[in-house]
């Protein structure tokens, strides 16, 4: 075969420092949502859908195939932060956790996986982020240690 074709699709998960509820105004995280999918098309990483609560954020992407996972994510983690805390006096010291949730995604569970991402805010009222990233990690049948998973 001539040439390489792959399409493969990422489901990001990332929290503020401490789960802190740093994000609420509305209108902040669509202009994050937008800062975060041009760090990504620099990239060559689109987003597909970007959504987030008060303490963290849903990013469905295809990654690039030039640059590893943990440089593209780390890219957006840096920009998106470094971008944040130029928004508002109370942004000054704001940070991402350490780490990040990537898991793959099927064409065929796009959809479904878009309608989650999406209803976020309603999702959340019944479900605490780490109650939803346990999940997700049972899911996917990753192994982890609980003392790790939350700095």
């Amino acid at each position: 075969m001539a040439q390489s074709l792959a399409k493969l699709l990422v489901h990001l998960i990332y929290s503020t420092k401490n789960r802190e509820p740093l994000l609420k105004d509305d209108v902040l995280r669509d202009e994050l949502h937008r800062y975060s999918a041009g760090i990504l098309k620099e990239w060559d990483s689109p987003a597909i859908l970007i959504n987030s609560v008060d303490d963290h954020v849903h990013i469905l992407f295809l990654p690039s195939k030039k640059h590893a996972l943990i440089r593209i994510v780390g890219e957006v983690k840096k920009g998106s932060s470094k971008w944040l805390k130029s928004k508002a006096p109370s942004l000054a010291n704001f940070h991402w956790q350490n780490g990040y949730g990537a898991f793959s995604v099927s064409q065929s569970g796009v959809d479904d996986l878009g309608k989650y991402i999406a209803n976020q805010k309603e999702h959340h009222r019944h479900r605490t982020f780490q109650e939803e990233f346990r999940e997700f990690l049972k899911r996917y049948e990753v192994t982890y240690d609980e003392r790790y998973v939350w700095d």
